[in-house]
């Protein structure tokens, strides 16, 4: 059975998303967190999540920033 999360429970669980999220799973992480900010039904739960969606978006640029680029094979 699919249990309904409350506003609070949102909330607890970005914020675990947050704290716990490592660059090896912080894209599955934000998407999770991104769907859960989505389903929240006001403004005002909105901004009690915003700081912690700010951080998973700011470790999601700098984790991708600093990740080695592949180089490119160029068949000549």
């Amino acid at each position: 059975m699919l249990k309904m999360l409350s506003a609070d429970d949102k909330l607890a669980e970005i914020k675990r998303l947050y704290y716990q999220t490592s660059r090896a799973t912080i894209n599955q992480d934000f998407a999770k967190a991104v769907d859960l900010l989505k389903s929240l039904g006001s403004e005002e739960e909105r901004e009690r999540v915003a700081v912690y969606m700010d951080g998973l978006a700011q470790m999601r640029s700098d984790w991708a920033r600093s990740r080695p680029q592949k180089q490119k094979n160029s068949k000549r």
